[in-house]
């Protein structure tokens, strides 16, 4: 897929792309990629000629290059990274560079790494496009040789490129791009690309060179277009209280105050709870707020209470004679353990936890009077599943849906689930009234009606032979099914089998010949979603903590236990002794412990390093210095690296630490930010990060230092007090509970 036309403009552009492409239009090219004809692109000076093809580039005779970008910028800037993929094969002048959005066209610009579809998501953005965009790229390179080996009739193999300029070093000459764009011809159909044609990564002028974020500027001014800002005459503004537990529905509805509320337009009763339409968003949520509605209460979740929910979870993962789901084996499996010299076992717990993203859900829609079409203001995960959403609530074809990409002010998986309920919230409400409407969640609303990374209970089980080596490992993990719930046609697919739950209990990379890891599958009726980390995040918690535990039975060095574990993998190996030597593993600290935690994520390697001190009488743990080392192959854009496995750093200090969901009769009992703790500055340590550059095709890197924390710091506490913390959050009042113990 690519694109070669003329545009203008330069760096980013804060509206999404209006290139309407028709799917009709595309036909298909050498190698399986497409050419296309791409209409509705921006007004070009009279002077200026368009040439297409192909949906992924326009280049203008002033030397300007459009690129399309398909990911969604959520802060982890996607929207520069993979513009510069496709921009350094192209051999493009990054100076010259504008980026637009993709167009919602899951067939053109879906993520060949995440089944095809416009979904920014688990940290596959890079990883997935990575070669695509390369070979795309190239495709532009080849054509731009071909028009000017044709115009001034030489061989293409004697012709080179430099930034944005066709170079024929026999005569002299050079020819700018935009320069070609005045007489260029397309070929019938895409040229083949070889790996040999592209680039040798040593002679990258773009890749792994800092380069600033395109859409940072506008967050700095003001400018940048957040779907909560969008407002235009004639935009009513709502509302939704939601049922407390998923799966129930009103079965009286009392909005007598609602009425009262300066600004009430009216309620729309909905399957799911109530929808409020008024003249702003401050009196929508007031009245709201004023509703009294009594719920069927037919939902399984009502009386589940998650403290004793959590008990029953352990309980289930202890128990040998529970049924359960087998996710990886290895050699002998559990069976090994019954021949092992000594055995060991431990348990493990992991609370409810938000995604805490800085932006509560919203969205805009306005519906046509008939029903027939839909416009959507919306920043979401995946464009495609936000248009499917609209389109399926009103029983039309996405192509009646217009849609209008906007940032987000974060996602961590919050913005992405299949049924897009804050979209359908505002598609609902705006159909209602045939008006459009702005439709927004509180703070209250978001953390109420959230979806949870789910309550975890881990039974572990190892064991040793006769000299002394780990040789068997049986790991029991009973939680919600998480991908039943958030995407279950994924479910399905998968054989039934939990992989946004499970990601992480595998073992790739420590030498442990007999492994088994298996899934019991609970219900509490509760709402459970991927969050920053995915199932990386309890998985990791009690395998790590768990080594950390093996190695102390075992009278070893934890950082040495896990570097001969490692021994087979060099790459593995190399994060483990890099963070050790980075935090000067051996040298004593007064008062304060060292833990280490590692992590194969999806193939990037990652080890951690925290240094930490525990009030003994507060119980509070406080963190003083965390070094990361992170090897995830071709770094891309490594400041951009950095400071996002800062950002993750600081996500996995709060889950960690204190960030905790607790539920009654099925009610969420947390409701904004002084009852639901993130960290604060003042909890934030120094953050010291180092990337091992390896010519690894690219892994992600946006939520892989996440799960890294809460373990290293469970690890450190032992180190400096010899108790053992099990339970995640590790909040002051179980701190003191296990010192006390």
């Amino acid at each position: 897929m690519t694109i070669f036309a003329l545009g203008s403009g330069a760096a980013a552009d804060s509206a999404p792309d209006a290139s309407g492409l028709d799917r009709r239009m595309f036909m298909r090219g050498a190698g399986g990629l497409t050419f296309a004809v791409a209409i509705g692109l921006p007004a070009l000076a009279a002077e200026a000629r368009r040439v297409d093809l192909g949906p992924w580039v326009t280049l203008s005779t002033d030397g300007t290059i459009t690129i399309r970008g398909p990911a969604t910028e959520m802060g982890q800037g996607s929207r520069t990274s993979l513009p510069l993929i496709f921009a350094e094969e192209m051999d493009a002048d990054w100076s010259k560079v504008r980026i637009v959005r993709a167009a919602p066209i899951d067939a053109v610009y879906g993520n060949p790494g995440f089944g095809g579809v416009m979904y920014t998501a688990g940290s596959s953005a890079v990883t997935g496009y990575y070669k695509a965009l390369r070979q795309f790229g190239a495709q532009v390179r080849l054509v731009l040789l071909d028009n000017v080996a044709r115009r001034w009739n030489v061989p293409a193999s004697e012709l080179t490129t430099e930034a944005s300029t066709v170079v024929h070093a026999a005569s002299g000459r050079r020819i700018g791009y935009g320069e070609i764009a005045a007489f260029a011809e397309m070929p019938a159909k895409a040229p083949e690309v070889r790996d040999a044609d592209l680039k040798d990564p040593k002679t990258f002028r773009l890749i792994g060179k800092d380069v600033m974020r395109v859409e940072l500027p506008t967050k700095v001014n003001g400018t940048a277009d957040y779907a909560i800002n969008v407002a235009f005459p004639g935009l009513l503004h709502g509302a939704v209280l939601r049922t407390p537990v998923p799966g129930d529905g009103p079965a009286a509805i009392d909005d007598s105050a609602a009425k009262a509320v300066r600004g009430f337009i009216r309620t729309v009763p909905l399957p799911y709870g109530v929808g409020v339409l008024a003249d702003s968003t401050v009196a929508a949520l007031a009245a709201k707020d004023a509703l009294k509605v009594t719920w069927t209460r037919k939902a399984k979740g009502w009386g589940f209470d998650s403290e004793k929910g959590l008990e029953e979870f352990a309980a289930a993962a202890r128990d040998p004679a529970r049924p359960s789901k087998p996710w990886e084996t290895a050699g002998g499996g559990a069976a090994a353990l019954a021949a092992c010299a000594s055995v060991h076992e431990a348990e493990y717990r992991c609370d409810f936890a938000y995604h805490a993203q800085m932006e509560p859900l919203n969205a805009v829609a306005s519906v046509a009077a008939d029903g027939s079409a839909c416009e959507l203001w919306v920043g979401t995960q995946s464009q495609t599943m936000a248009v499917t959403a609209a389109a399926t609530t009103l029983g039309i074809g996405p192509d009646k849906v217009t849609f209008h990409e906007h940032l987000l002010g974060g996602g961590f998986g919050r913005r992405g689930p299949r049924d897009m309920e804050f979209v359908v919230d505002a598609v609902l409400l705006s159909q209602a009234v045939k008006q459009p409407v702005k439709m927004v969640w509180s703070r209250e609303d978001d953390i109420r009606n959230g979806r949870f990374h789910p309550l975890t209970a881990h039974h572990m089980k190892a064991g040793f032979d006769a000299a002394g080596q780990l040789v068997a490992w049986h790991h029991r993990k009973a939680a919600d099914v998480v991908t039943e719930f958030q995407d279950p046609v994924r479910y399905q697919k998968a054989g039934q089998k939990d992989f946004i739950g499970m990601l992480g209990a595998e073992l790739k990379t420590y030498g442990i010949p007999n492994r088994q890891v298996d899934q019991i599958t609970m219900d509490s009726g509760m709402r459970t979603q991927a969050l920053r980390g995915i199932g990386f995040g309890p998985n990791k918690w009690a395998v790590e903590v768990f080594i950390d535990e093996l190695a102390i039975l075992r009278g070893a060095d934890p950082l040495a236990f896990r570097l001969d574990l490692l021994k087979g993998s060099p790459r593995a190996h190399a994060v483990v002794d890099k963070a050790g030597r980075m935090a000067d593993w051996s040298r004593k600290r007064e008062g304060r412990g060292l833990g280490v935690a590692y992590i194969d994520y999806s193939g990037t390697q990652i080890a951690g390093v925290v240094e930490v001190s525990v009030d003994r009488a507060s119980g509070q743990i406080k963190l003083h210095d965390v070094w990361i080392a992170l090897d995830c192959g071709v770094t891309v854009q490594p400041d951009n690296i950095v400071a996002q496995t800062e950002g993750c750093v600081v996500y996995g200090i709060g889950l960690a630490l204190s960030e905790r969901i607790t539920m009654v009769d099925g009610e969420v009992q947390q409701s904004n930010f002084y009852d639901y703790l993130i960290p604060r500055m003042r909890d934030v340590p120094a953050i010291h990060v180092e990337l091992i550059a390896t010519p690894n095709h690219p892994t992600g890197v946006g939520q892989m230092a996440t799960p890294v924390i809460a373990p290293a710091i469970s690890n450190a506490v032992a180190a400096l007090t010899g108790k053992r913390l099990r339970h995640m959050p590790m909040t002051p009042d179980r701190v003191l509970e296990t010192m006390k113990a």
